[in-house]
């Protein structure tokens, strides 16, 4: 190209081109998403940008701070506290915050991150060092609270909102960390000693409960005993005399039989008993089975002589002349059955007439 050959109005409508494009390219400003802009009209903040397409006037307004409306972090560093219980420990923390007013971030504060780094850990002493270092151990979120609103509340004429502040770690020291240790361990064994303690009361309470419950039963049951052994004796005695009854009903009625087998029962009773005794090994009997059936029988004529004739007055034998009579077991005797068969009757004793004088 001949530049040679270009004349004076040429050079005129190329630089009114020129001029027209870089006029266009300052007045047209784009802003990304997450951030804003501010126009200042010759150095003075006039308005905001936001994020899209924008237009300014050229070469009278100019693009003054870049401000990040996304939240961010900020990373507090260690620092030294101390406890209101003259406690000393190190804390850390981190806090979060967003830009709500560009225009307020940009021209109310100088180095908006370093105010905020300065801020927080001024009240980060503050908040805990009105604590003590077992409240300060404990009362966490209490803590995060505190902080976060008078944190807010300061940095809230800046444009940010602080949105959250956390403590990420408490470190006291070591002899106080072994201090807290013992204290613990004596704490945990007093509980240990505690408990112990109140499951014995309440094991033995439970165990004199049961031997109470226990003697009161006992005392019930040999009650309830007593009282059916009472009971059974009556019964017995009732039956021994309603026996009894029986038996003398039948003897008054001339019936000695009924006496003989009531003796013959006992009398036998009482020979099972003997020779069923625990400390008798040997039982010598010195009497014969005619001995017990005579003597039986000797009972019986006996008490026929006394209840004779229906139970009237007893009647005097006649006098003999006899100078001895010896009782012997008649074997021929018989007595009447009630089946109406003459049979031997081996309780009968019937008195022999001896040899006369």
């Amino acid at each position: 190209m001949d530049f040679g050959s270009f004349s004076g109005f040429d050079w005129v409508v190329i630089a009114l081109v020129v001029l027209v494009i870089l006029t266009l390219w300052a007045g047209i400003k784009t802003v990304p998403q997450g951030y804003n802009y501010t126009v200042e009209f010759f150095r003075k903040y006039t308005r905001t940008l936001h994020p899209g397409l924008n237009f300014i006037i050229p070469y009278f307004e100019t693009i003054g701070a870049r401000l990040n409306m996304m939240e961010q972090v900020l990373d507090v560093p260690t620092q030294e506290v101390i406890t209101k219980d003259n406690a000393s420990v190190k804390a850390d923390a981190v806090a979060f915050y967003q830009v709500v007013n560009a225009a307020q971030a940009a021209y109310q504060i100088s180095n908006l991150n370093q105010a905020l780094l300065n801020l927080t850990m001024t009240n980060i002493r503050s908040v805990m060092g009105s604590m003590d270092l077992d409240e300060l151990l404990s009362n966490r979120d209490i803590i995060n609270e505190r902080l976060l609103k008078t944190v807010d509340e300061a940095a809230s004429p800046w444009g940010v909102k602080i949105t959250r502040v956390e403590i990420k770690d408490i470190s006291p020291p070591q002899n106080l960390v072994d201090s807290m240790a013992r204290q613990m361990k004596a704490e945990r064994e007093k509980r240990a000693l505690v408990l112990e303690a109140e499951g014995t009361r309440n094991a033995q309470i439970l165990k004199a409960e049961g031997l109470k419950q226990a003697a009161i039963l006992k005392a019930e049951g040999e009650r309830e005993a007593a009282y059916r052994e009472a009971e059974a004796r009556e019964r017995l005695a009732e039956a021994e005399a309603k026996a009894t009854q029986m038996v003398s009903e039948a003897i008054g009625a001339g019936n000695v039989q009924a006496l003989n087998y009531f003796v013959a029962q006992k009398y036998t009773e009482a020979l099972t008993s003997i020779g069923t005794a625990n400390n008798a090994k040997i039982v010598l009997m010195p009497m014969e089975a005619s001995s017990i059936i005579g003597s039986l029988g000797g009972i019986g004529a006996i008490a026929k002589e006394v209840f004779g004739n229906g139970g009237g007055t007893p009647t005097t034998p006649r006098p003999t002349t006899t100078s001895r009579s010896t009782p012997n077991v008649s074997s021929s005797s018989s007595t009447s059955s009630q089946y109406g068969q003459s049979q031997p009757n081996p309780f009968v004793i019937r008195p022999e007439q001896g040899d006369q004088s």
